[in-house]
């Protein structure tokens, strides 16, 4: 290992490189095949009672996307120092007790393992968004058994008036990461990011919307909005026409194809519904002259994007009410449904609820109620539609006996 050392930059080791092995000095190398760049640290070893000069080892010091050239070299000094000391860096390195699982590698670890089972790729990247970074900063760096209450609170607090839902909504993962750690022997104790009978005695309880978590059109300004929408005449207006009368979500819409239409009823696969269960949605006449004028534009998509290929963005609805000055959301146009149902009709509550593919009763009322009620829904949703008609004067609409 004698000779000069330091001979690489940066600049060569990060640009493209052909492969082979290149040599820092001092035993330490960059190797370059197929599979990437990597360190290694080559040196000769003899145990103490052996005898001739001993044999070649090679340890790797990781990858170059997680190892820099500034932290190679300190690895390969801190290996020649033992050496020097007659200590095999190999050994030693497997007898020295594990560093300590850090609240970022478990929150990793955690979202890898639970990834299957969320809704979609955009709640997959929240997860990672809010437990990355951009919040925990100040959290991703300390032990998990080491994570206080002080350290929650830290990320919480700067956030919790001005970004309540997103507040809310990191701390309860943080506590299903903690909760995770305990399980596997990595922390004990209770909790620092429970909120009943702990954090709630900390930070001040969220104000609830009076229409749960998504702003809500008046019933009676549905007409006039209809109206300007149909003045716009895009793909996005058209759409959000659609799920204003099919009281349907924003996945459930955007994603729809030409194949879950079977005449006027409208089945949304279970992998895009909330409650994973396919949902038969009757659809009103006026809901019927949209899909015809999508036809038009020939793609697989019934809502397609700007370059067809795709479906139209999940953002282009809201989009689209902020350009028209409508401070609402997408979702909230449900509330509205709901409202205007349960207020203006005669309709049981349960035909209302399946009308927004909620779950109605426990499992064993729903084990004995095999149909969808879709004929009086049909008629619900077609009364629906007749109160949004622009063109209705009054928008009457006759209530069932």
């Amino acid at each position: 290992m004698a000779g000069a050392i330091n001979k690489l930059t940066s600049a060569k080791v990060a640009g493209k490189l052909a492969p082979g092995r290149y040599g820092d000095g001092g035993g330490l190398y960059l190797e370059v095949d197929r599979h990437g760049k990597r360190w290694v640290f080559r040196y000769r070893w003899r145990e103490p009672e052996a005898k001739g000069p001993g044999r070649h080892r090679e340890m790797g010091l990781g990858p170059l996307r997680d190892v820099s050239l500034a932290q190679a070299r300190q690895k390969a000094a801190q290996a020649r120092e033992l050496l020097r000391g007659r200590v095999d860096p190999i050994k030693a390195r497997e007898s020295a007790p594990a560093a300590p699982v850090s609240f970022g590698e478990m929150a990793d670890r955690y979202i890898d393992a639970m990834a299957p089972t969320f809704r979609n790729a955009k709640h997959l990247w929240q997860w990672k968004q809010t437990l990355g970074e951009s919040y925990c900063a100040s959290l991703r760096p300390i032990p998990i058994d080491r994570v206080e209450t002080s350290h929650v609170l830290a990320v919480l607090t700067p956030i919790w008036i001005i970004k309540a839902e997103t507040a809310d909504r990191l701390r309860g993962r943080i506590e299903r990461v903690l909760d995770a750690a305990k399980a596997q022997g990595l922390r004990s104790g209770e909790n620092p990011a429970r909120w009943r009978g702990h954090l709630n005695h900390l930070l001040p309880a969220r104000k609830k919307l009076a229409r749960g978590h998504f702003t809500a059109l008046p019933r009676q300004d549905v007409p006039a909005l209809i109206s300007r929408l149909r003045d716009r005449r895009t793909v996005a207006a058209w759409c959000l026409e659609f799920v204003i009368l099919t009281a349907s979500r924003t996945g459930e819409a955007i994603g729809m194809r030409w194949e879950e239409l079977d005449g006027d009823v409208w089945t949304v696969p279970a992998e895009r519904m909330k409650a994973k269960r396919a949902h038969r949605v009757p659809l009103s006449a006026r809901a019927m002259q949209i899909l015809l004028a999508m036809r038009e534009h020939g793609s697989e998509w019934v809502f397609p994007g700007q370059h067809r290929r795709n479906h139209l963005s999940n953002m282009a609805m809201l989009v689209m009410l902020r350009d028209l000055d409508v401070p609402v959301t997408v979702h909230g146009f449900r509330s509205t449904f709901r409202d205007w149902a349960g207020d203006c009709t005669s309709y049981p509550k349960e035909i209302i609820e399946t009308c927004l593919a909620h779950v109605v009763g426990d499992a064993t009322e729903a084990a004995y109620r095999r149909g969808d009620a879709l004929e009086r829904r049909r008629e619900l949703m077609e009364a629906w539609a007749q109160f949004c008609e622009p063109e209705q004067t009054g928008n009457v609409v006759r209530l069932r006996g």
